[in-house]
């Protein structure tokens, strides 16, 4: 009798834009990519779906041999892409422990690792919105 094979435990990452979240799991399977439950091949718009496919094209081999599940929530079609594309480029470079694609994803684009810090910024009191004020009819 042989020996049982050890799977190679889920990584489990999430990736955030603006007020969009994703929550990305990286398992052993066979290069399968689905976004809220649905193969990413049915993921509109083109835009957003090539966006989030970049972090697997640029893996190469490595993304054939793990399934991707993308749970995302919150925020605009592009916003949820960002946050899936950064999710899932964490994931691979957590569940290979590869220096290499590390640096290669840095070197192609760094907020597939690196979040984009920019948020809204808040209401101040004298006007409508963060930093317009209101008008003067007189002078």
């Amino acid at each position: 009798m042989s020996a049982p094979v050890a799977k190679k435990k889920p990584t489990l990452t999430t990736g955030k834009r603006k007020t969009a979240k994703a929550r990305v799991t990286v398992e052993e399977g066979k290069g399968r990519v689905r976004i809220n439950n649905i193969p990413v091949q049915y993921h509109e718009p083109l835009m957003a779906r090539e966006m989030i496919m970049e972090p697997v094209l640029i893996s190469g081999d490595v993304a054939s041999k793990v399934d991707i599940n993308i749970e995302v929530a919150g925020g605009g079609p592009l916003g949820q892409a960002e946050a899936a594309r950064m999710g899932l480029a964490l994931g691979l470079v957590k569940y290979t422990k590869s220096k290499r694609l590390k640096s290669t994803f840095l070197e192609h684009d760094r907020t597939m690792l690196s979040g984009d810090a920019r948020r809204k910024e808040p209401k101040k009191f004298g006007g409508p919105s963060a930093r317009r004020r209101k008008q003067k009819s007189y002078r």
